[in-house]
């Protein structure tokens, strides 16, 4: 997959800016630009309505040029002597991930670069509200970037569902594997494709006679197994690099990404909304929250923003 055109989200408090830097490495590889983009707003702001329309919008204006200037030097020191074209783009906004999801509508950006927070005592990160609507609506591949480094000659995991038929899924699946392979060329690295699969219901094995609960588990590995061989097959994937493991992938995926050392998980999130995102949640998310290296989250082919360009 080639990108031409990051976007590289700018945290307004960091004088290391990991979305940037991960957002060089890309762009070195791809010949792309970056816009190094800032959503900034003063919630102090709020509370100016007495002042004048003029005054307002000086004392907007004032902290937008200081922010500017930040991010200007900011940037000229990120990136040293490097040739590559990084814009400048700050915009003033109550809202950031809908800011982002418009620059990205906007302007045809085909990849949004943003780097997590880590955690001050635990070995994690924490994922802010921006994180979660930028995966769930950003109708383009987001990359959350950890400290994990990228080195050449690494592991990039691919978190694909073989145990599906129906064409949404082997359509995402076919995406995720596409760019998990395009980012192993760009690396040099070893593309391995990870899937998960269920253990027995405990329910048929009480209520069906004679249920060989061992027999079925073989049966339902043996099905995985094999469409993961010919999945990978497609791909140039070698068999030795295809992993099942009976289990939730929010255990499976984690756990083998641990134990290869992965610099990059690539999986697809189906971008759910509303009261099935609140109650259910999405299992992109619970994996994506375990990981301790960095994450691609593509969406499904016919997605679409809930976020236009014409929302307020």
């Amino acid at each position: 997959m080639q990108y031409n055109k990051i976007l590289a989200v700018i945290e307004p408090d960091s004088e290391q800016q990991k979305s940037l830097s991960r957002a060089l490495e890309i762009a070195r590889m791809n010949q792309a630009s970056i816009t190094a983009f800032l959503c900034i707003y003063d919630f102090a702001y709020e509370m100016t309505t007495m002042l004048s329309m003029d005054e307002r919008e000086n004392m907007r204006q004032a902290v937008v040029d200081d922010r500017t200037d930040w991010l200007k030097n900011l940037v000229a020191k990120t990136l040293g002597r490097e040739f590559v074209k990084v814009d400048i783009k700050i915009i003033w906004h109550n809202r950031p991930y809908e800011s982002i999801i418009h620059e990205v509508l906007k302007n045809g950006h085909d990849l949004i670069v943003k780097g997590t927070q880590q955690h001050d005592t635990l070995e994690s990160v924490i994922f802010t509200p921006t994180d979660w609507h930028i995966m769930r609506k950003a109708p383009v591949p987001v990359l959350l970037v950890k400290e994990h480094d990228w080195p050449k000659g690494g592991k990039i995991i691919a978190a694909i569902n073989v145990g599906a038929d129906d064409d949404d899924h082997i359509s995402l699946n076919n995406q995720v594997t596409k760019h998990a392979n395009s980012f192993g060329c760009l690396l040099a690295s070893d593309v391995y494709l990870v899937n998960a699969y269920p253990s027995t219901p405990i329910n048929i094995v009480v209520n069906i006679p004679n249920f060989d609960p061992s027999k079925h588990q073989e049966t339902v590995k043996i099905y995985h197994e094999d469409c993961m061989v010919k999945h990978g097959k497609e791909y140039q994937i070698p068999s030795e690099q295809c992993h099942v493991g009976m289990g939730l992938p929010e255990d499976v995926i984690p756990d083998c990404a641990s134990k290869l050392d992965a610099e990059l998980v690539v999986l697809g999130t189906v971008g759910r909304q509303g009261i099935s995102a609140a109650l259910i949640g999405n299992t992109a998310e619970h994996v994506i929250d375990r990981l301790n290296c960095d994450v691609l989250a593509i969406k499904p082919d016919r997605f679409e923003s809930p976020i236009k360009l014409d929302s307020p």
